[in-house]
């Protein structure tokens, strides 16, 4: 089992960039492919990036590409999301998850969730 702390939420000017990150606690870290997903208020939680076990493998939604960058530190058991060129659409609560089998785009793929940090995009 993992246990996953997001944190580096905040609120930011349309254009401003943001890192968050999630720490990773409990079972080898390098055990799991891990992604990001998001829910804006009165939608459905979406699936934004993922990258795998070892990170050779990134994998992003459309509506992200070319913004953000996903990466993962084995040293610090932490996976990071890099987002630039923020938009007021992007604003939402960012969750991390972890997934003991693959690197994957669907909320069903993923067996350990965190509780998510809020991202503002406004001005």
């Amino acid at each position: 089992q993992v246990q996953l702390v997001e944190s580096g939420g905040g609120l930011v000017q349309p254009g401003g960039s943001l890192r968050l990150s999630c720490a990773a606690s409990g079972r080898t870290f390098s055990s799991y492919a891990m992604g990001w997903f998001r829910q804006a208020p009165g939608k459905e939680r979406e699936f934004v990036a993922a990258i795998s076990r070892g990170g050779g493998n990134t994998y992003y939604a459309d509506s992200v590409k070319g913004r953000f960058t996903i990466s993962r530190d084995g040293a610090e058991n932490t996976v990071y999301l890099r987002m630039n060129s923020l938009k007021p659409e992007d604003t939402a609560v960012y969750y991390c998850a972890a997934s003991e089998r693959w690197l994957g785009a669907h909320q069903y793929e993923y067996d350990y969730w965190g509780q998510g940090t809020q991202v503002t995009v406004s001005s």
